[in-house]
């Protein structure tokens, strides 16, 4: 799927050239005193992350085989007992050395070597799956597109790069070391794949430092026990659920698989394990359209977001509670690992199933934890674990497991049954349903938003979520609302609130808002110096640190053109525009194809007064990305600018038409149209379109305006039959 939008932070990515080629197993020095720990993780996904080409490691076909999609066609073959993939695309034949295999099971990708240090993805994978469940086939990776190369999303491009896209939680020490002066990686691992060293840290010299051999885990707080952490999971008399005995647990090491099973931006270069995830990664809050409005994936956002929001987390329910420590599988197959904890009496019951249990629908996971297919054959089991909602389904527009299963039935069939198994659902609280109504784009009021923030019931990530869309209600808020999220305890309200400061007035900014870059974690200090950076606030110390950790987390994404953009802004709000030309300009050259460098970079030239710049910016850029609704409209506003009217109207137009759902780029060509005397078809044209803009108020208005122009006393009364009330 590809996005038509852009965000300013995006989440991972890494680098590569010159790599250490470790050995493809565990480090030795494990291996030699923990033969059993080892031979379990063999068992695991992480051992076969990633591995050099060779008989052994290689699952796909490559006897001659050809593969077509589109105007491409794959070859894949072998000679000279190396592993070749040929690609016949837009008139032109390149043939290409598979050097390593990614991953193993549902499928399995393979890495040419390109320029600058860089291995970047083949854009056809191999479908490990069995035959008989589709697989054994060679399959692309973008099945409903024929990506072309002046495409962000072409292999060849940032956007597949192995670097940044995957490295650091495919290999054990990845450190990407782009070199955005030279538009170069020399990426290093110290292991190949995910081994010991991703959990435990560099435990090359723990032996030598105790007489213990467990007291090396203290080099690793990340997975280490603790005292307070001597407990089980018990179900007491009357109990339908167990509940954890003994002191609270330390889940902190759950932050080193956060590190990979996240989607966030990262403020560092590699993972250190035993590091706070947020001193690494700022990590992504639910919302559309990476999440359902109930929370439910639905883009590729692994599970960190999902798993925050259930009750099992709540709970104090940690990774390890399901999955093994090393082979990192399920301890139990089939319902036996729910029934850890829930009581077989109660849950393992048809009645409560409504299917035998032997059958699809009488596994737990079957409802609780539903399943997305990413990447075209990988099913992801979402960790929410929710309770299927059907009869909120049609409200919300998010799915329920019923219907996934019986595609062929009504949510109004799903509740029904549902009913009879279960009686009536349990209604949502009305911070529930304010929150729901928030994320589904419902409008909902100032009081609303703020009861949902500060709910007693509603848990931390679904709050601080809410705090990132207060300008759905509001358009400021004061220190009365913020002052209790700066000095939250919890770290996700801070995150969130530091990301928001530009909400506050002016003269409330800097008292407030700098305790944040104090705070304990470096995603929040960050956060802060981003907005810091717009007040105008006398300089600190604590802004200067800020300011670096900003400048050196920007730095980690300046492979791909996010993160030049980001370090431009930053160095315009120091007033240091040669640099942000600079970054703009060698965000161009990392990502060609990523249209808002060409709109900022044209923009700078505009306010450095140097017209000539601006507009063979604009040039360049449509020439990169002719399809780029956002460079049609600085194009067309760059010759309203130099007054010419009717070409700019061509500009607005266009797009208008290449994105549907901006209303500002509609708007624009509208008031263009009224502006070269074609009022009346302005208004025939934002009459026929209203709808599809959900009846926009500012696009309501201009429709009255039109109509007043024109004294179309009709007109004008169909656009008041469509002011909101």
């Amino acid at each position: 799927m590809k996005f038509s939008t852009y965000l300013i932070s995006f989440l991972l990515f890494i680098a590569f050239s010159d790599v250490t080629l470790a050995n493809t197993g565990a480090p030795e020095q494990c291996t030699n005193c923990h033969q059993q720990q080892v031979t379990a993780w063999q068992q695991s996904d992480h051992a076969k992350a990633m591995a050099k080409v060779s008989e052994q490691t290689v699952l796909g076909n490559f006897n001659g085989v050809s593969v077509q999609h589109f105007s491409q066609t794959a070859k894949f073959f072998q000679k000279q007992n190396k592993y070749f993939m040929s690609l016949n695309h837009e008139n032109n034949v390149v043939e290409y050395e598979a050097k390593f295999v990614f991953g193993h099971f549902p499928l399995q990708q393979y890495l040419i070597e390109a320029d600058g240090g860089r291995l970047q993805v083949f854009p056809f994978a191999w479908d490990s799956r069995n035959k008989d469940d589709g697989g054994q086939r060679w399959y692309p990776m973008y099945a409903d597109e024929d990506i072309k190369s002046a495409d962000r999303l072409h292999w060849q491009q940032p956007m597949q790069n192995w670097n940044g896209m995957c490295a650091d939680c495919h290999s054990d020490g990845l450190t990407r070391n782009y070199d955005a002066s030279k538009n170069t990686f020399s990426s290093h691992y110290d292991n190949i794949n995910v081994g010991c060293q991703s959990c435990h840290g560099d435990m090359e010299n723990h032996q030598s430092q105790s007489a213990d051999p467990y007291s090396a885990l203290v080099q690793a707080p990340s997975v280490t026990r603790s005292n307070q952490d001597i407990g089980q999971w018990l179900r007491m008399a009357g109990e339908d659920v167990a509940s954890w005995q003994g002191e609270k647990r330390d889940n902190q090491f759950m932050d080193s698989c956060f590190a990979c099973h996240s989607l966030r931006s990262p403020l560092t270069d590699g993972i250190e394990p035993g590091t706070a995830f947020l001193d690494q990664f700022s990590p992504s809050m639910l919302a559309h359209p990476l999440y359902f409005s109930d929370g439910q994936i639905k883009e590729e956002v692994y599970v960190y977001g999902s798993f925050l929001q259930s009750k099992m987390f709540k709970a104090g329910v940690n990774c390890l509670d399901c999955h093994d420590k090393h082979t990192m599988k399920i301890k139990v197959e089939g319902n036996g690992l729910c029934l850890q904890c829930h009581s077989p009496d109660k849950y393992q019951q048809t009645q409560h199933t409504g299917h035998p249990l032997d059958q699809e629908g009488g596994q737990c996971v079957d409802c609780h934890m539903s399943e997305t297919t990413y990447m075209g054959v990988d099913d992801r089991r979402d960790h929410s674990f929710k309770i299927p909602r059907p009869d909120l389904s049609s409200r919300f527009s998010s799915p329920n497991a019923c219907t996934k299963c019986h595609d062929d039935k009504s949510n109004s069939w799903a509740s029904s049954e549902l009913r009879k198994l279960h009686g009536k659902p349990k209604a949502l609280s009305s911070d529930e349903l304010h929150y729901r109504n928030l994320q589904h784009g419902n409008p909902i009021t100032l009081q609303q938003h703020l009861n949902v923030i500060n709910s007693d019931s509603l848990n931390e990530i679904h709050r601080a979520s809410a705090i990132r869309l207060l300008a759905n209600s509001t358009e400021s808020i004061n220190e009365s609302m913020a002052k209790p999220w700066i000095q939250s305890d919890e770290p996700l309200i801070r995150l969130a609130m530091a990301h928001m400061g530009f909400m506050l007035p002016t003269d409330q900014q800097q008292g407030l808002y700098m305790n944040l870059l104090d705070d304990e974690y470096k995603a929040v200090r960050v956060a802060a110096a981003q907005q810091v950076m717009n007040l105008g606030v006398q300089f600190s110390p604590s802004l200067a640190n800020g300011i670096k950790e900003l400048f050196e987390s920007n730095e980690q994404n300046r492979w791909r053109g996010e993160g030049g953009l980001n370090q431009s802004m930053l160095h315009i709000a120091l007033g240091e525009y040669n640099k942000a030309q600079q970054a703009l300009e060698q965000a161009i050259v990392a990502d060609p194809y990523f249209d808002p460098a060409y709109v900022n970079l044209a923009d700078l030239y505009r306010g450095l007064n140097q017209v000539d710049k601006e507009l063979t910016t604009y040039q360049a850029g449509l020439k990169a990305v002719p399809k780029s609704a956002m460079l049609h409209y600085g194009y067309g506003m760059h010759l309203v600018r130099a007054g010419d009217k009717k070409a700019a109207l061509q500009s607005f137009e266009k797009a208008s038409q290449l994105d549907t759902e901006n209303v500002q780029y509609v708007y624009v060509y509208l008031l263009s149209l009224d502006s070269v005397g074609n009022t009346r078809d302005a208004l025939n044209r934002l009459k026929q379109i209203l709808a599809r803009y959900n009846n926009d108020p500012q696009l309501v208005q201009l429709g009255l305006s039109f109509s007043q122009k024109l004294q179309d006393v009709n007109s004008y009364q169909f656009f008041m039959s469509k002011q909101r009330r």
